[in-house]
């Protein structure tokens, strides 16, 4: 077992070993952290020794000694916040053996028992398990005296909150418990006896004590706790009440008895129930080595030390100090144990070695228990009259602080201090340390308890050393009850006990040296014991925290020790033994040593791994692995031989016994084959005949039963039948008479429909009829001198026509929307008389009931009237009673119609309960569905968040898999001597590159080889270069543009001004261009008419059915207004053209020379007096007024200009000067700081105004780029228009050709859509795409530039062209290449938020763009049909949807992890630290130090800091396109973060705790809100996490005094915990003379409120948290035929298709 790996039973067996060996006593010495183990370890070492040795005799010792662990475990273990099971004592079990090393007793010592866990357990911990197990066993018929509960009724078990261990029962425990001690032979009178005195100590814990003033106090009157108490313990009630609140004090002359205050008589209760349960510790292990003692001689021990680890806590007591001083002296002895034995071997074996240093904590050990060290001084201020906690820390920073380097004093506390222990540094709060190194208990409540009946409670008292408490007598407030002499000196044995007491420290160093003694005296055996994780987890390994352990326990040290060395080594005999087979017969000698040295040398050549000792072979690492791996391979090789002999011959034998045997059962079987077949034969044939018999007689039989019911269905469905054609004949006699009205109706229906129809048709078509006649007879009216007058001002009233276009536009428009409220009023109207409809129809069938009755009525009268009148003929004397029964009928018939309305109206009342039950069973229906759709929801939220989580550890595992799969490539390939190293930075490119599709790899591996190093400083420096050169590029292109367009303004201008003094010379061009204008106007005037006569149509409400949908008029009104709005397209198009055409006839004609203006002068001249001629003055005024009434409104928006700018000059104005109060204010405030605190603020105030002027400069660029971008666009345009024209006109024609010849009509160029909004690629770019489109790209720069999301447009026209050719692998590479790309430049460049809200961007528009051309009816409701036509048409891409899907997951936590690394170190700083509202902290509390003092040197962030990061993520997902319900998403969860951190931060720092830092929470809440109002973000969800902050704002600034002001807080703090408000009131912090601390009372009222609230019962928020997120599916109105390419991506082997 030795040889292998290191186990709890390898250690027992070599320690069983070496005693039995060596005849030398061994120890075990388990240590380790809390919760790494050791107690289970040691209870297996101890099961190993007993299963292995035995007991010396029949009393079964090792049973015993295995039957203490359960009780010392129930009785001395607790919970920890570290460990469920930890071990709060110490203990050293030494297991005797005999000579024959068989078991035959055991002795155990314990040490330090943690008593204060007896009275106080902190926040998710226990108290001692015996205690929960008795509260677990409460219902057991031999407890019930004990009148227990649940654990949650006693004071002392339920402080920690958690009384149940998860997995644990602790009933199963105690009856484990009950019998291990009966095995141990514990009566169950002594049992009883243990458990009364436990059940006694929890009920002494809830005796409670009022105040009767502030130095007395007293209990209730037959308060039920102390008298269970006294009960249990069987004492005197109203002496221990007495003694209780009472203590004695005694002088040199009296003694007196004075009463204690209330806090005074808790803690003298605590102490009490902490001495009973020592001395009951202490009695238990007493019996227990009394049981485990043996009469007959021990001839040897092992000694299994379990002992408390290394502890540290948030807060550390004198419990953790002497644990700790323990471990410092147990790693002493493990130091100097090891290394020393592992030089003093090589020094024996006489092989080259050089001694080393190792690390020694003697230092350490010295401060602590050398003269005047801790415990020395701890010991003398315990024997001061007036010592206390805060003197002796005092003493020990006069002592020790700057004179010894492991002692260090706190910056922030000056009742503690810091140990530099081998493990790590601790600090201890001095608070408690003089009371528990004293142990003391009142005298008088001692001899209370030794006076009690009960037999057993005596006993543990009777070696007690009187402890008295100091007899310190302060003169105030004492009262002299009682005067009793003064008793001689010699007879006060408790003076004498008192002042030879020794204290816990003392005793504990002293047993602690003892235990040294023994260990020294014996062989060590070391078990390390490590702790995977600190959080209970299971299979969760923490290599930074084991290998800390590992460092801290000296193993790695040991290890450098045996790695310098050589670790293996092999005795001669051994080595000899071992490694025979690799030797030949002739290098066997009769020397062993000379035999072992020759073959190493064969076996080995470089002498250096190994070296021969006295006795041993000493090897290098590696080496006997190395001589393993020949021996294997030589015993192997032999093996097979042998193997391959053995089988042949087995299976030859094998074989020739399985013939002889096959032969033999073959014949067996073959005969008996043959006598079954003959068997099988003759039955064959006897089944044969009995079935024919027996299936003719079930035929038979079923045939007859078969021909019965056959008779009998017939004769009733013939009855049935005739009875139904009966029905069906009276109801077509009735069907045909409804059916000649309803037709009828009908017919006259349709005709009226049919001529309304028709005659509109008529119009319609003599409408288009007049209108072609009316065209034929104006291109006959027209001339060419007609034309000639109309020219002038034609192009004034070329734009009144296109304004009356646009009007006629906005009328079709209204048209339209008129049309759709127009259909809704149809669907309503046709609704309403459906439900009419319904009506009536249920009338009718009502009807028909009644007219029914009332045939039957008639009929039975009709009888009734034959019947008379046969009784009239035959008798003449019956015409009386006729008369009258004839009257009785008809009064029958009368109260059966009274009947009748009756039942219709109980009918009317029930259909009205109906409808009414069923209206409240429609609302409840609603409620419930509107409750469980919340519930879904927030299922589906909780679904969503597992399946994120998922997936973020599926993600996680993933990159650890690519790690792992980089060091394998790095390891195989191991670099060549010769080889260059290379710079980390190249390195780690390297391995973030490496990734796990095949197409990156074949990519990566020759850039790998090809690009240099490159240095971080540099490459930014270039890039901020290049920015600003194109920066300037920018601006000069803008400016150029500028130019250009106000030179073609220009231009145009001239040209009008030429045009206008030349009129002559374009005569014929503007003979067309009126031609023209003549046509348009006609046109429109068509237009005009029949938009009038569809109002009037759609107008008509007395005939609905021309309108209703479907029907002729309808389908003609539709095809109207389509015509109409195609031609008012058609018109627009021509007038633009005609506009741009007139401007380059402008622009064509220049002027020649000035005789040219001189006759053009007099040319008008002669035209203004042929105006005066013809009487056109008066037109001529028109338009002069006109351009009076232009000039005006120019003016009047010159006005409106000039005002606003003025307004906008003032708003600066008044900016400025707040700007400069600001700064005086703030000039004021430095000027009274010290000089360095003046230059420091006044740098980071200039700091403030660069940051802020250069994002004001950012803001500006943004725009400018904008205007540049759309200038471009705008010339883009205007040259691809005037190259048309040129080319179309301009071609071959000189300026002269223009005057003589006449002007051909404009071609008006249509629009080509030949583009389908596909990208073709050829296979073998696809790398060329992906790594220009995604592994290259720059986020900064497409935001910019581009629109956003053209990545994803430009990878989804891919992949429809994919689709489009039915390729499926090239569809396939296509979108693993784009998913895995993706991923690789989030791995490489993952912490910048630029990059992660691009691809997140890109990403879900690429998810979006596949959804809305999936093909798939929901996607595409909002698409246009030109979308439609590019839905993809071959291949389902459902499957990666969701691994799309997946990947915006993934990005969208890795971009919170981003964001909550920027805005975690401002949140404190900037929510919290910082004043924002100056002057309103005041003062700081006293005894709190100014923390923000510290940080502001540094660089404090502030609340504006915070808005200005929050502006600029939030304008980053803005420029890159991101959905604006996933930027809500983002927002809320940044929100959460913030209040999140900024709580938890409130919840640890007193000094925030006070009514002014709630005010500037508040100013600081209210800040973010106007944020997100600002954002028109408050829908989304990020103001409700805030909530808790503002709740805890507001608590820290309402009232807290009466029971109604912890109403208001109950009700208003719902979204805080109770935890958190009982932390927030616990921490508050008065800092001005108005406020109050919070009282006890006040907080236990909060308490005993809240109490019923089921919240979580943790402290803090989880700020890690992160919300499940949705991608809302968002169409893409973009069409994709119109979206461009630019050359800056370097696409130009994408060609469009």
């Amino acid at each position: 077992m030795g040889d292998m790996d290191p186990h709890i039973f390898a250690v027992a067996e070599e320690a069983y070993k070496q005693m039995a060996r060596d005849e030398r006593n061994q120890s075990i010495i388990v240590s380790g952290e809390s919760g790494a183990g050791k107690t289970v370890s040691a209870k297996y070492a101890m099961r190993y020794f007993a299963t292995v040795s035995g007991s010396a005799s029949e009393a079964n010792v090792e049973e015993k000694v295995l039957a203490s662990n359960p009780i010392m475990e129930s009785i001395g273990n607790a919970k920890t916040t570290r460990n469920d099971n930890s071990s709060r004592f110490g203990k050293y079990i030494e297991i005797g053996f005999d000579k024959r090393h068989r078991i035959i007793g055991a002795n155990m010592r314990t040490y330090l028992l943690e008593k204060s866990r007896v009275v106080f357990q902190a926040e998710e911990e226990r108290n001692y398990h015996i205690f929960y197990q008795l509260c677990a066993s409460a219902r057991l018929p031999e407890f019930k005296m004990l009148r227990l509960g649940d654990a949650n009724n006693f004071h002392y078990t339920k402080q920690g909150g958690s009384p149940v261990i998860e997995g644990v029962d602790d009933a199963k425990e105690m009856a484990q418990t009950r019998q291990a001690c009966t095995l141990l032979g514990i009566s169950e009178s002594y049992q009883m006896g243990i458990f009364r005195i436990l059940a006694g100590i929890l009920h002494l814990g809830n005796v409670g004590f009022m105040s009767r003033d502030s130095d007395s106090c007293t209990i209730p009157p037959k308060h039920e706790p102390l008298s269970i108490f006294c009960d249990l313990m069987a004492v005197d009630f109203e002496e221990m009440c007495h003694w209780l609140c009472h203590r004695k004090l005694a002088t040199a002359a009296e003694t007196y008895i004075k009463p204690i205050s209330k806090l005074q008589a808790t803690n003298a209760r605590d102490a009490l129930a902490k001495h009973i349960y020592a001395k009951l510790f202490n009695w238990i292990v007493d019996h227990v080595n009394q049981v485990l003692h043996s009469a007959v001689k021990q001839h040897s021990f092992i000694g299994v030390l379990d002992i408390y680890g290394f502890e540290t806590f948030e807060i550390n007591s004198f419990e953790q100090f002497c644990i700790n001083y323990a471990n410092e002296k147990l790693q002493q002895q493990f130091n100097m144990h090891v290394f020393k034995l592992e030089q003093e071997e090589y020094m024996k074996e006489q092989i080259p070695w050089t001694l080393i240093d190792f690390y020694d904590n003697q230092p350490c050990i010295n401060l602590i228990e050398s003269k005047l060290g801790i415990l020395d001084l701890l010991d003398e201020e315990c024997k001061m009259p007036k010592g206390t906690d805060d003197t002796w820390a005092q003493k020990l920073y006069n002592t020790h602080l700057n004179k010894c380097a492991l002692f260090e004093k706190p910056r922030l506390s000056n009742k503690a201090f810091i140990i530099q222990h081998f493990a790590d540094k601790v600090e201890y709060q001095c608070e408690g340390f003089l009371e528990k190194n004293k142990d003391t208990v009142f005298e008088e409540q001692i001899k209370v308890l030794k006076s009690s009946k009960f037999k057993m409670l005596p006993e543990l008292f009777q070696d007690d050393e009187k402890a008295i408490s100091p007899s310190s007598a302060a003169s105030s407030g004492r009262t002299l009850l009682t005067r009793t002499p003064a008793k001689p000196t010699k007879g006060r044995p408790g003076q004498a006990a008192k002042e030879h007491k020794k204290t816990v420290g003392h005793q504990f160093r002293n047993s602690l040296h003892l235990l040294m003694e023994t260990l020294n005296a014996t062989t060590p055996h070391y078990v390390r014991c490590i702790k995977p994780n600190d959080f209970k987890f299971p299979f969760t390994f923490d290599e930074k925290r084991a290998v800390q352990q590992l460092r801290a326990c000296g193993v790695l040290e040991t290890i450098r020790i045996s790695a310098a060395g050589f670790p293996s080594r092999w005795t001669y005999q051994e080595f000899f033994s071992r490694y025979r087979v690799l030797m030949k017969q002739k290098d066997v000698l009769s020397e062993r040593k000379q035999t072992c040295k020759n073959v190493l040398e064969k076996l080995i050549q470089d002498k250096d791994k190994y070296q021969f000792g006295k006795t041993k072979i000493f090897f290098r690492a590696g080496q006997v692995a190395y001589l393993e791996k020949l021996r294997a391979d030589k015993l192997r090789a032999a093996c097979i031989r042998i193997q391959k002999t053995i089988r042949g011959w087995l299976l030859r034998k094998k074989f020739l016994r399985m013939r002889k045997a096959a032969i033999t059962v073959q014949r067996y079987v073959r005969g008996h084959q043959a006598r079954c077949y003959a068997k099988f034969l003759r039955r064959t044939k006897a089944t044969t005949i009995i079935q024919k018999y027996w299936r003719m007689y079930v035929i038979r039989r079923r045939y007859k039963i078969w021909r019965t019911a056959t008779i009998v269905l017939q004769s009733y469905l013939r009855g049935y039948l005739a009875r139904n054609r009966y029905r069906k004949i009276l109801r077509e006699h009735k069907a045909v008479i409804i059916q000649k009205w309803v037709r009828g109706w009908l017919a006259r229906t349709y005709y009226k429909r049919s001529m309304h129809a028709i005659i509109y048709l008529q119009c319609c078509f003599r409408r288009m009829m007049a209108k072609r006649e009316l065209k034929k007879l104006k291109i006959e009216a027209r001339s060419v001198e007609r034309y000639k007058k109309l020219h002038i001002g034609m192009e004034n009233k070329i734009m009144q026509l296109q304004r009356k276009v646009d009007e006629q536009n906005k009328d079709y428009k209204c048209l339209m929307e008129k049309l759709t409220s127009l259909e809704g009023i149809y669907n309503s109207e046709t609704e309403k008389l459906r439900s009419d409809l319904e009506r009536l129809q249920l009338s009718e069938e009502e009807a028909k009931i009644a007219t029914g009755r009332v045939l039957s009525l008639q009929e039975e009268i009709a009888k009734l009237r034959k019947d008379l009148e046969q009784t009239q003929c035959e008798k003449k004397s019956i015409e009386e009673c006729a008369d009258r029964y004839k009257q009785e009928t008809e009064q029958l018939v009368s109260n059966l119609k009274e009947e009748n309305t009756l039942l219709k109206q109980e009918k009317e009342a029930l259909n009205h309960l109906i409808v009414e039950q069923a209206k409240e069973m429609t609302e409840t229906m609603e409620k419930k569905l509107i409750e469980e759709t919340k519930q879904l929801e927030l299922d589906l939220n909780d679904e969503r968040l597992r399946y994120q989580n998922l997936l973020n550890e599926f993600s996680r595992l993933e990159e650890r898999y690519d790690d792992l799969k980089e060091e394998m490539t790095l390891m195989v390939n191991v670099p060549k001597p010769g080889h260059k190293r290379t710079d980390s930075t190249h390195s780690s490119n390297e391995s973030e590159y490496t990734f796990s599709s095949e197409i990156a790899e074949t990519e990566d591996i020759p850039s790998r080889t090809e690009e240099p190093s490159e240095k971080k400083v540099p490459l930014d420096m270039s890039l901020f270069l290049k920015l600003q050169k194109r920066v300037t590029e920018l601006e000069q292109e803008k400016q150029v543009m500028q130019d250009e367009l106000d030179r073609k303004e220009e231009q145009v201008l001239r040209s009008k001004a030429k045009e206008e003094e030349r009129p002559q010379i374009r005569g014929a061009e503007l003979e067309y261009e009126s031609l023209k204008r003549q046509e348009l106007e006609s046109e429109n005037k068509k237009l005009k008419n029949e938009l009038n006569e569809l109002r009037k149509a759609l107008s008509e409400k007395s005939a609905p059915e021309v309108t209703a949908p479907g029907a002729p008029a309808y389908r003609v009104l539709m095809e109207q207004l389509t015509s109409v709005s195609e031609e008012l397209d058609v018109r627009k198009e021509e007038v633009l053209i005609l506009r741009s055409q007139l401007v380059s006839q402008k622009e064509a004609i220049q002027p020649k020379d000035d005789k040219n203006t001189m006759t053009d002068s007099t040319i008008l001249l002669e035209d203004v007096q042929k105006m005066k001629d013809k009487g056109e003055i008066a037109q001529a005024y028109i338009g002069l007024k006109e351009t009076n009434r232009l000039l005006e409104s120019q003016l009047q928006s010159q006005k409106r200009s000039h005002e606003n700018e003025a307004e906008a000059l003032r708003g600066e104005i008044q900016s400025l000067k707040e700007e400069n109060n600001r700064q005086q204010q703030l000039l004021a405030q430095n000027l009274q700081l010290p000089p360095e605190a003046r230059i420091e603020a006044s740098l980071q105030h200039e700091i403030t105004r660069l940051t802020n002027e250069n994002l004001d400069l950012m803001e500006q660029l943004e725009k400018q780029d904008k205007t540049v971008r759309k200038l471009k666009k705008q010339l883009k345009v205007f040259a691809k228009k005037i190259g048309e024209l040129e080319v179309g006109q301009m071609e071959n024609i000189s300026p002269g050709q223009i005057i003589d010849e006449p002007i051909r009509p404009v071609n008006i160029p249509r629009k080509e859509k030949d583009f389908q909004g596909m990208l073709e690629y050829k296979k073998e770019d696809e790398q060329k795409l992906v790594k220009n489109l995604i592994l290259e790209l720059k986020p900064r720069g497409v935001a910019v530039n581009l629109i956003p999301g053209l990545p994803a447009y430009i990878l989804f026209m891919c992949v429809r062209h994919a689709d489009y050719l039915n390729d499926d692998q090239k569809v396939r590479s296509l979108l693993t290449s784009t998913i895995n790309s993706i991923k690789k430049v989030l791995k490489k460049r993952g912490d910048d938020f630029e990059t992660v809200s691009f691809w997140l961007s890109n990403t879900c528009r690429f998810l979006h763009c596949l959804k809305q051309y999936s093909g798939e009816e929901g996607f595409m409701k909002h698409n246009t049909s030109r979308q439609n036509e590019h839905c993809l048409t071959n291949f389902d891409l459902a499957e990666y949807r969701q691994v799309l899907s997946d990947l915006a997951i993934q990005i969208y936590q890795q971009l919170v992890r981003v964001l909550e690394n920027i805005l975690q170190p401002m949140i404190v700083s900037g929510m919290l630290e910082h004043e924002t509202i100056q002057g309103v902290s005041g003062v700081k509390p006293t005894g709190l130090r100014k923390r923000t003092s510290s940080i502001a040197d540094e660089g404090t962030y502030t609340l504006d800091s915070i808005l200005r990061q929050l502006n600029s993520f939030h304008s980053v997902m803005c420029q890159h396109g991101m959905d604006p319900e996933l930027i809500k998403q983002v927002v809320k969860q940044m929100f959460y973060i913030v209040g999140a951190v900024t709580l938890n931060n409130l919840l640890l720092r007193k000094d925030m705790c006070s009514w002014s830092k709630g005010m500037q929470i508040r100013y600081n809440v209210s800040q973010l809100e106007e944020w997100l109002r600002d954002k028109n973000l408050m829908n989304s969800g990020a103001k409700e996490t805030l909530e808790p902050l503002i709740q805890a704002a507001q608590l820290l600034q309402v009232k807290k005094k009466t029971d109604d002001d912890a109403e208001a807080i109950c009700s208003m703090c719902n979204a805080l915990t109770t935890a958190q408000i009982v932390k927030v009131l616990n921490l508050y912090t008065p800092v001005n003379e108005f406020e109050e601390r919070v009282s006890v009372s006040f907080i236990r009222t909060i308490q005993m409120r809240l109490r019923d609230r089921k919240d979580s019962p943790q402290l803090l928020m989880d700020a890690k948290h992160i919300f499940p997120v949705t991608f809302p599916f968002n169409p893409s109105s973009l069409a994709l035929e119109t979206i461009q390419i630019p050359a800056s991506l370097g696409l130009g082997f994408i060609s469009r298709v």
